[in-house]
C-alpha cells in the first residue's frame, strides 16, 4: 500500500466524499458508479486499478471529463505545468473502475511499441502485446502523458483506435473491436523541450479541456489533505511560495521548471521527517533550474516566505 504524507489511505469512499463536497452533480456520480457496476473487471487486471495519491479539486473541470467519458468519448487535457493533469487522470481511472495504462512518448516509443511486436515464443511467432492493445482489450483507461511529444509514426496507428470505429488494427492479425469501457486521456504541458503542435486529425479525436491554474484554495486542500498537521502560519508561507512562483512563470520572468508540485510535496515530506525547510525547499524547487540567474530569482522569492531560521517545528505541528 502506498501511503504519502499524512500516511493516509484514499480509497473509493473518501475519493467519492471529496467529490461530493465540491457539489459534483449528484446525478453524475450515480452514472459513474452504474458505469463500474456494469463493467466489471477481470481478476488479473485488478492489480492496475490504481488508487489515487490525492482527491482531485475542480468541480467544473471534472463534471466536463466525467461526462465525457460517459458518453464513450477521449479527452485531451491541456495546460500549462501543476494544474493537476495527471491527478485528474488517475481519479477519473480509479472513480470509474478502470484498471489504468500509463504510456509515456519518448523518442523511441513507436507503433510496435504501442500495440505490439511479434516475438518467437513455443516454437511460433506471437503477438508481444504493448499498453495500448491490453487497454482496448481489457477495458482499461490509457493515459498517454506528452502526447505532443510522440512521433508520427507512434499516434498515426491510433486514429481508427480513437474515433467512432473504435477498432485498433494490428497488420499480420485479426483486427481488435475495442472493450465498451476502453477509453484513452491524453495530456500535455505547452513548452517543453521536444514538444510539437499536434495534427488536426489526431486533435479532432478527443475533446479538449483547458486545465485551469491552481488557486490558493485548491492548494490549501490539496497540502492539507496529504499533511493534514500543518501549521496556519506553515501553510499560508508555502502556498504564498508556490503562488509566488506561478505568478513569476506567468509573466514570463522565470521559467516553469521551479514551478514543481511534486517537488514541493517531496520537500514537505523531508522536511516532516526532520529536515530544515530552507535545504529542502532547495532541493524540490531552487535547485530545479540549472540557470544561475534563474536560481538566484527563485532561491530570493524563498528567502520572502521561508526565514533561515526556520525548522520543521515552525511549519508542522509537533
Amino acid at each position: 500500500m502506498i501511503r504519502y504524507g499524512s500516511g493516509k489511505d484514499y480509497d473509493m469512499d473518501s475519493i467519492i466524499r471529496a467529490l461530493e463536497a465540491q457539489n459534483i452533480s449528484g446525478a453524475l456520480l450515480r452514472d459513474i458508479a452504474v458505469f463500474r457496476d456494469s463493467h466489471p473487471v477481470e481478476e488479473k487486471l485488478r492489480g492496475r486499478i490504481v488508487k489515487p495519491m490525492l482527491p482531485f479539486y475542480g468541480k467544473e473541470t471534472f463534471e466536463m471529463a466525467a461526462y465525457a467519458l460517459l458518453q464513450g468519448e477521449n479527452i485531451l487535457l491541456t495546460g500549462t505545468k501543476a494544474t493537476g493533469k495527471n491527478i485528474l487522470a488517475e481519479n477519473l481511472a480509479y472513480v470509474f473502475g478502470r484498471p489504468s495504462y500509463n504510456i509515456s512518448f519518448h523518442v523511441n516509443m513507436d507503433s510496435s511499441a504501442l500495440i505490439g511486436t511479434d516475438t518467437f515464443r513455443n516454437n511460433e511467432v506471437q503477438l508481444r502485446t504493448g499498453p495500448v492493445y491490453e487497454c482496448a482489450v481489457g477495458g482499461g483507461f490509457g493515459i498517454f502523458d506528452e502526447i505532443n511529444m510522440a512521433k508520427n509514426d507512434a499516434v498515426s496507428v491510433l486514429h481508427a483506435t480513437l474515433d467512432y470505429r473504435r477498432i485498433l488494427d494490428v497488420p499480420g492479425y485479426e483486427k481488435i473491436v475495442l472493450h465498451d469501457a476502453a477509453r484513452f486521456i491524453g495530456t500535455m504541458n505547452y513548452g517543453y523541450a521536444g514538444t510539437r503542435e499536434l495534427n488536426e486529425a489526431l486533435v479532432s479525436r478527443f475533446l479538449v479541456i483547458e486545465m485551469m491554474a491552481v488557486t490558493e484554495d485548491t492548494l490549501r486542500h490539496i497540502l492539507n489533505d496529504l499533511f493534514p498537521d500543518f501549521k496556519e502560519e506553515g501553510l499560508k508561507q508555502i502556498c504564498g511560495l508556490f503562488l509566488d512562483l506561478q505568478t513569476k512563470a506567468d509573466n514570463n520572468e522565470i521559467s516553469t521548471k521551479p514551478l514543481d508540485l511534486r517537488g514541493l510535496i517531496g520537500a514537505l515530506k523531508t522536511v516532516r521527517a526532520g529536515l530544515a525547510p530552507r535545504p529542502a525547499i532547495r532541493m524540490g524547487i531552487v535547485n530545479k533550474s540549472f540557470d544561475l540567474f534563474e536560481r538566484e530569482l527563485v532561491e530570493d522569492i524563498v528567502m520572502t516566505r521561508i526565514p533561515e531560521a526556520w525548522t520543521p517545528a515552525d511549519i508542522f505541528q509537533g
